[in-house]
């Protein structure tokens, strides 16, 4: 079956929480759906702290007329969100997922996170024990609704205000088919992306990892490198 954005749900009412808010990547995410008119909040462990993050994103160009950003601790955002987006560094992933179980039961949950080192050679793909990032957090979330998606967005592309469109597609890996169609519909409120299957959660690793060589294609390259599949 082609892709179809006309078979997409309507998500223009979702509240998108952004655990991890406060990096360049949850910033920029923030930053895209907030411009394109959902609610949006920033959790941080520091309410302080996520809420002058939130407060700087609300000031972009784009923002005021469209959705709203507010910030708050991280089980108060995990409360109030639809959806939400793990976006926290590799090395606090499991304490970080694993504190909001509760809070988190019942929503859904999109994990972005990649798991990489880096050395003198460049980055590179840590092993990880449950097989990937999104798995490690649907372990520790067994009441929560959890894919992995927005793992190959460019922070610094998300973050632009003059740049209107990304083109791109955002991989979506999960157990539940239901939630492709969601989750690709919020990749599609950003101008230029789509939502694209690309398997189970045991697919994932290969997903996060690739990231290491998109690295190195954007330092090779000077470029904000992504990923389109074809013939899709």
């Amino acid at each position: 079956m082609a892709y179809d954005a006309s078979d997409l749900p309507d998500v223009s009412g979702l509240t998108v929480g952004i655990i991890g808010g406060t990096g360049d990547q949850g910033r920029g995410l923030a930053y895209r759906f907030a411009r394109a008119g959902h609610p949006v909040l920033i959790g941080s462990r520091s309410a302080q702290r996520a809420a002058e993050s939130a407060a700087e994103i609300a000031a972009l160009p784009g923002v005021s007329a469209a959705g709203s950003v507010t910030g708050a601790d991280n089980d108060e955002v995990a409360r109030r969100s639809d959806v939400v987006i793990i976006a926290v560094p590799w090395d606090g992933h499991a304490a970080t997922v694993g504190a909001l179980a509760e809070p988190l039961a019942g929503k859904i949950v999109v994990d972005c996170v990649n798991p990489l080192g880096f050395d003198k050679q460049g980055p590179y793909a840590l092993p990880v024990a449950e097989g990937s990032a999104v798995q490690q957090a649907a372990a520790l979330l067994p009441d929560s609704r959890v894919c992995a998606a927005f793992n190959h967005v460019s922070a610094p592309l998300l973050a632009d205000p003059e740049i209107d469109r990304i083109e791109l597609d955002v991989l979506i890996c999960t157990e539940e088919r239901e939630l492709v169609g969601i989750v690709g519909a919020l990749a599609a409120r950003i101008p230029g992306m789509r939502g694209i299957y690309a398997g189970r959660l045991r697919n994932a690793h290969q997903i996060e990892a690739f990231t290491a060589n998109l690295i190195a294609i954007n330092k090779r390259y000077k470029a904000h490198a992504g990923i389109r599949v074809t013939d899709v």
